[in-house]
């Protein structure tokens, strides 16, 4: 296989988690004797971009079906995330009734809502049908379609030029990033900006966060990397945010090459860390296995524990990252008999691979389990703080990455 990027032969493996189905993949009641597609979970580093990727064998349409589960207005953090970035853009752009903002992979609406809110045109491109009719059924106007270079032309062609273009956390998903780029160029105004927000591949592997590998996810980003990418393609990164969420991300502020935009120092500053954290050095990610394998084991370790001491276990969050965990781990419904979630889209469907049952909230009221491990351990405060009454009653709250952490 060749890089996605530069096109130079991927030689060295950064992970190799052995074959999966799609995190997303939850199954019904009906599913369950039927066959289920496993794809290779293997990951790639370019050692002259430094882009690291996935082994290239899930198509898009695979991964994003048309009852794709994943909605982003299920996390309040998120929502509160996603109104201050509206707010700070709209000030910094000074954007108004005159712009236009177009929003890739608009989801369910989270974020776009904000500028309908405050008469801001707007336009989501969203490919899944269920999360698109959620965003539609609360004013925000939606294109059914995978964002790309051609589609990007389309727009500049209408006129639809976006003096704001955000993407949070789809960069990582698209399989053709330069074809991708290319679009986020055409369909921006010569002095506009596109905002991306990613998982820093620099935090993933200080903290040993393998379990955000996942097949829907084809590339695992830097500065370094995405820096090339962009020029590539006639942009430049002209500012960088470091952010809290998904356990450690970063947020681009990209322009045309040509725009007056001014590089700022934390351009500068993110590159430098990512050189210290060994992001350019290819032993960094040789040495990455054995520490995935590290957190697999402590996990398997303590609810075999668990179940010879007869303490019972449940899990929070039937998260993507949760999957990927469980199934390199191997846990069926023996050490983790059911995990609650409170999107109603997965209540009632079963994890992929493992099968475990995704029940409601309110079944840890009703089962009281000694242990609730957190599987979206990015919001493991929140999942805490909303669930303070079993700890009150004697239930201890549980992460496995980036060490075992039982509270």
């Amino acid at each position: 296989m060749n890089c996605r990027h530069c096109g130079a032969p991927l030689r060295h493996t950064f992970l190799d988690l052995g074959f999966a189905p799609p995190s997303n993949a939850y199954l019904k009641a009906e599913d369950l004797n039927r066959p289920e597609t496993y794809f290779p979970l293997k990951i790639r580093v370019c050692d002259r971009c430094w882009l690291v990727q996935t082994e290239d064998y899930a198509k898009a349409d695979a991964l994003f079906s048309p009852d794709y589960a994943y909605f982003s207005s299920t996390s309040a953090g998120w929502l509160a995330h996603a109104q201050r970035y509206a707010q700070t853009m709209t000030q910094r752009l000074g954007l108004g009734a005159g712009s236009f903002v177009i929003e890739v992979a608009a989801n369910d609406g989270y974020l776009l809502k904000n500028f309908v809110a405050s008469g801001i045109p707007c336009l989501g491109i969203e490919p899944t049908a269920s999360t698109a009719a959620a965003a539609e059924a609360i004013g925000v106007p939606v294109l059914r379609e995978f964002f790309g270079e051609a589609l990007g032309r389309r727009l500049a062609g209408e006129g639809r030029q976006a003096d704001l273009i955000a993407g949070n956390n789809v960069y990582a998903h698209v399989p053709d990033i330069n074809d991708f780029t290319r679009g986020l160029a055409a369909a921006l105004k010569p002095g506009g900006t596109i905002t991306l927000e990613f998982p820093h591949l620099l935090r993933l592997i200080e903290h040993a966060q393998f379990d955000t590998v996942y097949h829907e996810h084809f590339s695992y980003l830097s500065i370094h990397a995405v820096q090339q990418i962009f020029e590539a393609a006639g942009l430049r990164i002209y500012d960088v945010e470091e952010l809290p969420t998904h356990g450690g991300s970063v947020r681009i502020y990209g322009c045309h090459a040509a725009a007056a935009f001014a590089v700022q120092p934390e351009v500068e500053r993110i590159l430098r860390l990512e050189v210290e954290g060994g992001l350019l050095d290819l032993s960094t990610y040789q040495a990455f296995q054995a520490r995935a394998d590290q957190v697999k084991d402590a996990l398997l370790g303590f609810l075999l524990e668990q179940k010879r001491l007869g303490k019972t276990v449940a899990a929070y969050g039937a998260a993507a990252k949760g999957n990927t965990l469980l199934n390199y781990a191997g846990v069926k419904p023996d050490l983790l008999p059911f995990v609650c979630d409170a999107a109603p889209a997965k209540q009632g469907k079963y994890l992929p691979g493992s099968h475990i049952p995704i029940l409601e909230p309110r079944a840890l009221a009703e089962r009281r389990p000694d242990y609730v491990l957190i599987l979206p351990w990015n919001i493991a405060a929140e999942v805490r703080e909303q669930n303070k009454y079993l700890a009150d009653q004697g239930t201890r709250f549980v992460t496995a990455v980036p060490e075992l952490e039982v509270q």
